[in-house]
């Protein structure tokens, strides 16, 4: 590569950054929405799905965890998106702190965070805790099962039948359920 390809590519990949980096109003985007934003296209040329991103705080240390996802997913597919997203981070440089970098799967409890991973999961068992008791209950957290999601409202099937309706915005977390003593994936309750 020449001289001026390379600092042509640089250009452009720091525009593409400084992009990311900012929202159109001008508002900064939080780490780990610059960081989700950095790794999408490495997921994809993996061939993986990025599932999530969180910069978390646990005791001294700061973590930079990406959660990636596809069919028969194994160690060396972890292993190699973070080999591509290292030089990806230090190019766009977007934490000042020092921190360690996590990739893993999701997992077989997965966090459902948005609408399209709920819908993938409809007919599944989840365990969905609440910010708040919701309102005629006096507990947060409930095993339900996922039967719609349209415009950030759920519609769930307690064991009794009792449907409940709730905004995902109400939901500390929703996380698949896999009944361990019986070795029962979620997708298996879903008949």
């Amino acid at each position: 590569m020449k001289e001026w390809e390379r600092k042509a590519r640089s250009f452009l990949l720091m525009k593409q950054i400084r992009e990311v980096l900012f929202l159109a109003e001008g508002k900064k985007k939080n780490t780990a929405q610059v960081c989700a934003e950095l790794a999408q296209p490495v997921a994809e040329k993996l061939g993986l799905e990025l599932w999530d991103v969180r910069f978390e705080k646990e005791g001294t240390e700061w973590y930079l965890r990406f959660f990636v996802d596809k069919d028969g997913l194994t160690i060396e597919d972890c292993e190699s998106f973070s080999r591509a997203m290292d030089p990806v981070l230090d190019e766009a440089d977007p934490i000042e702190k020092s921190y360690v970098m996590e990739v893993s799967s999701p997992g077989i409890e997965r966090k459902l965070n948005n609408e399209q991973q709920i819908r993938r999961y409809l007919g599944c068992l989840a365990t969905v805790k609440f910010i708040r008791a919701p309102e005629g209950y006096n507990k947060r957290e409930f095993l339900l099962q996922l039967n719609d999601v349209k415009d950030g409202v759920i519609t769930a099937e307690q064991e009794d039948g009792t449907i409940m309706t709730f905004p995902k915005s109400d939901t500390a977390f929703i996380k698949l359920y896999y009944d361990f003593d019986n070795d029962t994936m979620a997708d298996d309750t879903a008949e």
